[in-house]
C-alpha cells in the first residue's frame, strides 16, 4: 500500500473517492465508469503527470479508489498535506462528487487543476465548475510543467497552450498543444507513488498494474472519446523505454502486466520487438493487450504468446455489419469471427467487448449481437450501452436527429443506462437488451465453469461474490 505521511507537498495529484463505495474507473483518455467487474485501474496516467513534475516539485498521488479511501479521510489527508497546486479527475457521470476534490482544496488555498476527457472537450463548462482554477485539455505532461512554471512565477498563465481558465469575461481557452512528437520524450511513470498491491483485476492472480505502448488510433469510430484527446494519430512509445519499466516493475515483484494502448497491436514491428527483447530477457511476466480483429494474424500471435501474453481484449461491438458500417469501425462479422478463433487456436483468451444502441439498431442486430457473442470462444464478453460522449461524432449524430432523452452530464453512463432513442427502438428496450445479453452469455454451462475455475483463494471467492452481487443489484434495477 502507498503510505502518506504528514508532510506538506508541492503537487497533489488525486484520483478522487466514490461517491457511494463501489469501485469507479477513471483515466485521462478514457470516459469513466462505475466498474461492474470490480476491477480497480491502476493510474498510469497519473504517474506520468508525477513524473513530468517531480523534478521541480515535491509531488504525490492519492489514487482514493485503489486505497479504498472514503471522503473523510481523504479530507484529513488533504489537511496534511495541504499542497499548493491540486491536480484532479473530473469525469462527467459523476462529476459533482469529483469536484469536491476542488472544493476542498479551495477552501485549504490550493490552485485546483482539472483533467480528463471531460474538460477537454467542453472547456466551456469551467463557467459553472468554479471551484477549479485551470483545467488541463488533452495531452497533460507538457502543458502541466509550463503552467506550473508560470503559476509558481506569479504570472497569468495566458500563452500556456491547452488550458482553460476564467476571466473577466467569461471562459478563456488558449489554443490547442500539439501532441507530443514522439512518446520517447515522456518521463518514466512515477509507479511507485502508486498503491501497486491494491490493483485487481478478474481473473488476475496478485496485483497488477498498466503500461504505456502507444497513444493515438487511426480509426474514426463515431463512439470514441479517445479521438478528442489523442487525435488519429499513432506515436509510438519507445520499446527500450517499455522495457526499462517492465524490468523496474519486475524487480518490485509487479508481474502482471496490461499494456495501455488504444491499439497496442497498431505496429507489428514494435509489437514483436518487444516480445523479442521480452523472451531475450528472460522476463517472466503475464500480460494482456487490446486489439482490433483486423490487426492480429499467425505470425504475431505466436510472437505474443511466446512472450507471456495470456488475453487480448478486443472491441467487437455488434454482430451486424450494417450497424458496424454506420459506427464507421471498419471491420466486418467475418473477420470478427476469425480473429476470435485464431486468437483461441494460439491457445491466447479472448475478451470481448459489445455496444448495443449505436446508430441503425434494431431488435434484429440485437439478436445478431447477443447469436455472434455465443457462438465464438471468448473467455469474458461486457456488454455496454451506447452512449454519446461530448466531443464524438455520436454525440454529433444524436443531437442532429433528436436521439437524445437527455443533457445531464450525469447520465452518461456506459453500464447502466442509455440516454439515446431511436424511432425504431426506445431506450427502455436497449437498456433491457444489455440484461438479456448479459444473461443469456454467462447463463451457460462454459462460462459458468471458467467463472468457478477462477475460484483460487479465499479472497478470489470474495471478489466474484462482489461482482456477483453488484450483477444482480443492476438486473434487478
Amino acid at each position: 500500500m502507498n503510505e502518506h505521511g504528514d508532510t506538506p507537498v508541492d503537487v497533489l495529484i488525486v484520483n478522487p473517492p466514490s461517491p457511494d463505495g463501489t469501485v469507479y474507473m477513471r483515466e485521462i483518455c478514457r470516459c469513466g465508469r462505475q466498474s461492474r467487474e470490480g476491477m480497480i485501474w491502476p493510474q498510469t496516467s497519473l504517474a506520468f503527470i508525477a513524473g513530468a513534475v517531480d523534478d521541480r516539485f515535491s509531488v504525490e498521488i492519492v489514487d482514493c479508489i485503489g486505497e479504498q479511501m472514503p471522503w473523510p479521510r481523504f479530507e484529513q489527508l488533504l489537511r496534511a498535506k495541504r499542497p499548493k497546486y491540486l491536480v484532479t479527475y473530473l469525469i462527467s457521470s459523476i462529476i459533482y462528487n469529483d469536484l469536491r476534490v476542488a472544493e476542498l482544496g479551495k477552501e485549504l488555498g490550493a490552485v485546483t487543476i482539472a483533467i480528463g476527457p471531460h474538460v477537454t472537450t467542453m472547456p466551456e463548462s469551467l463557467e459553472e465548475l468554479t471551484s477549479v482554477d485551470y483545467a488541463i485539455r488533452g495531452e497533460v505532461e507538457e502543458t502541466i510543467v509550463e503552467l506550473l512554471e508560470e503559476l509558481q512565477a506569479g504570472r497569468a498563465p495566458v500563452d500556456v497552450k491547452g488550458i482553460a481558465f476564467r476571466g473577466d469575461d467569461g471562459v478563456v481557452v488558449t489554443p490547442g498543444r500539439p501532441l507530443l512528437e514522439e512518446l520517447g520524450n515522456l518521463p518514466q511513470p512515477r509507479q511507485d507513488l502508486l498503491p501497486l498491491d491494491r490493483y485487481r483485476m478478474p481473473m488476475i492472480d496478485g496485483p497488477f498494474t498498466m503500461v504505456t505502448a502507444s497513444r493515438g488510433c487511426p480509426y474514426p469510430c463515431i463512439y470514441c472519446r479517445k479521438m478528442a484527446l489523442w487525435g488519429n494519430r499513432v506515436r509510438l512509445r519507445p520499446v527500450d523505454d517499455i522495457m526499462d519499466e517492465l524490468l523496474w516493475l519486475d524487480s518490485l515483484g509487479v508481474h502482471n502486466v496490461v499494456f495501455l494502448s488504444d491499439l497496442f497491436t497498431v505496429s507489428r514491428p514494435q509489437v514483436i520487438e518487444l516480445c523479442r527483447r521480452i523472451v531475450e530477457a528472460g522476463l517472466r511476466i503475464n500480460w494482456q493487450c487490446n486489439s482490433r480483429v483486423d490487426h492480429i494474424d499467425e505470425e504475431i500471435l505466436a510472437w505474443m504468446k511466446r512472450a507471456g501474453c495470456w488475453q487480448i481484449a478486443f472491441g467487437l461491438e455488434s454482430g451486424s455489419q450494417e450497424v458496424l458500417d454506420r459506427a464507421r469501425k471498419g471491420i466486418t462479422v467475418e473477420q470478427i469471427e476469425h480473429a476470435i478463433r485464431l486468437t483461441d487456436r494460439f491457445g491466447i483468451k479472448a475478451w470481448g467487448y459489445f455496444i448495443i444502441g449505436l446508430p441503425g439498431e434494431t431488435r434484429e442486430t440485437i439478436r445478431k449481437t447477443i447469436g455472434l457473442s455465443k457462438r465464438l470462444p471468448l473467455n469474458l464478453a461486457l456488454f455496454h450501452v451506447a452512449v454519446p460522449y461530448p466531443g464524438t461524432e455520436f454525440n454529433d449524430l444524436a443531437k442532429e436527429n433528436g436521439w437524445l432523452l437527455s443533457d445531464r452530464w450525469e447520465d452518461l453512463d456506459m453500464n447502466y443506462s442509455t440516454i439515446i432513442e431511436y424511432p425504431q427502438l426506445s431506450a427502455a428496450e436497449i437498456d433491457r437488451a444489455v440484461k438479456r445479453a448479459f444473461l443469456e452469455w454467462y447463463l451457460r454451462p462454459g462460462p459458468m465453469m471458467r467463472l468457478l475455475g477462477s475460484i483460487r483463494d479465499l479472497n478470489t471467492l470474495k471478489t466474484m461474490t462482489g461482482n456477483l452481487w453488484r450483477h444482480a443489484s443492476w438486473l434487478r434495477a
